[in-house]
């Protein structure tokens, strides 16, 4: 046998809480967007009846009914806030873990991180063609990561300006109003749907294998030293 030959070994990748939180956010995430959709369908405008409204490609778009959940407003409106809660405990549980076992530090974008970021991105383009050196996330993953998390917290935050206008007044006001809150509230779902699309086919174009780790913790490869 030649050492082409030699099976690649096989190395411990994520943990239960991660495989878990994964799947579970993934669930709960899609029956928040469905419902959501149909919430929208009650009123297709951003801004108050009769105008101003503000700009979106969106206005008075009338979604397919496979992907709308609730059936009418308050059915959708049950769905949201009941799958709210999962969706939240699954982001503090993983956020949790993260911080307990110190592994933000692999997940974490920082700016030395742009030029590999860059480097990556020519790679996936075909702009290069050495893949570059990467650790267990590389710089362009790292990337997408911490900003999931920031538009993760920003569409909590989002959420509960309008779904608390009054008694949230501040947070509310901070978004520049119960509109505006909507507004940055369902591009943000937008934003989630494109990294998610993005996720998947570069998981099945890049690396396949990360989908096995992924459902069973175990990467069989190896993981060239990053920096």
């Amino acid at each position: 046998m030649t050492e082409n030959d030699t099976p690649l070994p096989l190395v411990r990748r994520h943990h239960w809480i991660v495989r878990v939180t994964h799947w579970g956010t993934a669930v709960v995430l899609a029956g928040m967007i469905a419902s959501g959709l149909q919430i929208y369908e009650a009123y297709a405008r951003f801004g108050g009846r009769g105008g101003p409204f503000l700009p979106s490609p969106f206005d008075g778009t009338q979604f397919p009914h496979w992907s709308r959940l609730g059936g009418w407003l308050a059915g959708a409106l049950n769905w949201h806030f009941a799958l709210m809660w999962p969706l939240v405990a699954f982001g503090l549980l993983y956020l949790g873990f993260l911080v307990r076992s110190g592994e933000w530090r692999s997940l974490l974008f920082r700016p030395r991180d742009v030029r590999g970021a860059v480097a990556m991105a020519k790679y996936y383009l075909h702009l290069r063609r050495e893949h570059p050196p990467q650790g267990k996330h590389n710089p362009l993953q790292k990337l997408a990561y911490t900003s999931v998390v920031v538009f993760g917290m920003l569409a909590v935050l989002t959420g509960l300006a309008i779904y608390k206008p009054t008694q949230l007044s501040w947070l509310t006001a901070l978004f520049g109003g119960f509109q505006a809150a909507r507004y940055w509230h369902f591009w943000i779902v937008w934003i989630f749907v494109g990294f998610t699309i993005t996720h998947v086919i570069l998981v099945f174009a890049v690396d396949p294998a990360s989908l096995r780790a992924m459902l069973t913790g175990w990467y069989r490869g190896r993981f060239p030293s990053h920096d």
